[in-house]
């Protein structure tokens, strides 16, 4: 296989609400922590063991609006997307780096509350796929007409 290929598939629950960011030119970006668990039986002492990994979840624009809506801590969510490693500097001049999943779909797994109803199915999951308008500053990877 000579390409390569970065994607995540993730299942799990939210650890806080989402926090949503706008930006002058009407974009927004979203975020929340996101923990999968993994559980199995210690051999030796028969106990159940459960280990929790958390990830920071990225989600831009409309999708970004519709995770701040729907979804709230605790909630189940199916969410699709690539790593991405970013660099930033903290207050103390160094270089800090974070690892985030930046979505491309996502589906709601927990039944929404009564109030939420209007747009969403209490009894049924709901799935989003995230198709970005290209920024007119940036290049587009190539001329694919598809």
């Amino acid at each position: 296989m000579s390409g390569t290929l970065n994607k995540v598939m993730l299942i799990g629950h939210l650890g806080d609400d989402v926090k949503i960011r706008h930006f002058d030119g009407g974009g927004c970006i979203a975020r929340f922590p996101l923990a999968t668990n993994e559980t199995y039986t210690n051999k030796s002492t028969n106990e159940k063991v459960t280990n929790t990994d958390w990830h920071n979840i990225v989600v831009r624009n409309k999708a970004a609006e519709i995770c701040e809506k729907y979804l709230a801590k605790g909630d189940k969510v199916y969410v699709e997307g690539r790593i991405k490693t970013r660099k930033w500097q903290g207050e103390d001049g160094q270089d800090r780096y974070t690892t985030e999943v930046n979505v491309d779909e996502f589906t709601f797994l927990s039944a929404k509350k009564e109030s939420n109803s209007d747009n969403l199915s209490s009894n049924k999951e709901t799935e989003v796929n995230i198709e970005e308008k290209p920024n007119p500053t940036e290049q587009p990877e190539d001329d694919l007409p598809f």
